[in-house]
């Protein structure tokens, strides 16, 4: 593989593996929509709006022709949001250079359809194209910071997936690899509905046993789903399960965290979100979970109570009774 890697989505996720990248030695491009957050990266490398006072290396080159930035590209990574992520892979299509491969570094479903990103992409490029996923617990300004942090890159190509790991990998930044996408995938976008809960619990003050509780038991829906779907266990076991889902479930700098902190503390969901100002997903991500798990006969109790809760059909509250109310079962299925 060459060394040009353009990322598409000038974002905090976005700009943080560009820096990751360039940082490697690659000719690195990042492209964006704002011509003044484009401006700000090129002339004082920084991007204010979303990693302010966070120095990018000089090697990162950003750009508002998405044109050109794909056409350079040995190697494309999609980091926008996955409402914007089938518009992109439509809009890089007819411009990628012949035996360009593309990774994403998007969490969640395709809205409307529901379908995982890795089936929208495989549609939208055909099969020959080389496919995979960068996932795991990583908040983009720990990687932005350059603090130790490790994903994993799944694709159904080994040597796909081990050539994205490679131009990323760095002694700070361990990248693993996999062959699971529906695994990786799945986790990616459970643990934000997940992550909502906890966050709930520790906005109404319920303790740190509540938490793990939560958590612990937001990993066995995970898990009871992932096997529905034909997800690897060890998958969910990794990186891109538990592991991100630890992560988003306590660490403040996750947007899904504090949209559930603010919730538990008695804030309405526009006025949330609206605090937080930046896109969060849960609620489409927990109604297309929400989906699947019925689509299987799946109970997933914790996910459905956090979808209630998100369209305003119960309270926090409301919800914490129905779960604590439910009868005692076997801790194992």
């Amino acid at each position: 593989m060459g060394s040009t890697v353009t990322v598409l989505g000038a974002g905090s996720w976005g700009t943080a593996l560009a820096a990751q990248i360039a940082r490697q030695g690659h000719d690195t491009w990042i492209w964006g929509r704002d011509p003044a957050q484009i401006g700000a990266i090129n002339a004082k490398r920084e991007n204010p709006r979303y990693l302010p006072g966070v120095s990018l290396p000089e090697g990162l080159r950003a750009t508002t022709d998405f044109a050109a930035a794909v056409e350079a590209a040995s190697l494309l990574l999609v980091v926008m949001p996955s409402h914007a992520f089938t518009e992109t892979l439509q809009r890089l299509a007819p411009l990628r250079p012949v035996g360009c491969g593309v990774a994403w570094a998007t969490k969640g479903f395709e809205p409307g359809s529901g379908r995982f990103l890795h089936e929208v992409a495989s549609d939208r490029l055909g099969p020959d194209v080389p496919l995979a996923i960068v996932t795991g617990p990583s908040f983009a300004k720990e990687v932005a910071q350059g603090l130790p942090t490790a994903v994993t890159v799944h694709s159904d190509n080994a040597e796909f997936a081990q050539a994205v790991a490679e131009v990323l990998h760095s002694p700070a930044f361990r990248a693993y690899t996999g062959t699971d996408m529906l695994g990786a995938e799945l986790g990616g976008a459970m643990k934000n509905v997940l992550a909502v809960a906890t966050g709930v619990a520790d906005g109404m003050g319920l303790g740190l046993n509540a938490r793990a509780g939560l958590i612990t038991r937001g990993l066995n829906e995970m898990l009871r789903l992932g096997a529905a779907l034909g997800a690897r266990p060890e998958t969910l076991m990794g990186l891109a399960g538990v592991g991100d889902l630890v992560l988003t479930c306590t660490g403040d700098l996750s947007r899904n965290r504090r949209l559930g902190l603010a919730l538990g503390r008695g804030q309405t969901l526009a006025e949330a979100v609206a605090a937080i100002g930046q896109v969060v997903e849960s609620v489409q991500t927990a109604d297309e979970v929400m989906r699947q798990a019925d689509a299987h006969g799946i109970e997933l109790p914790i996910s459905r109570q956090v979808q209630r809760v998100l369209h305003g059909e119960i309270t926090p509250v409301e919800g914490l009774r129905e779960l604590l109310a439910r009868e005692q079962k076997p801790e194992y299925d």
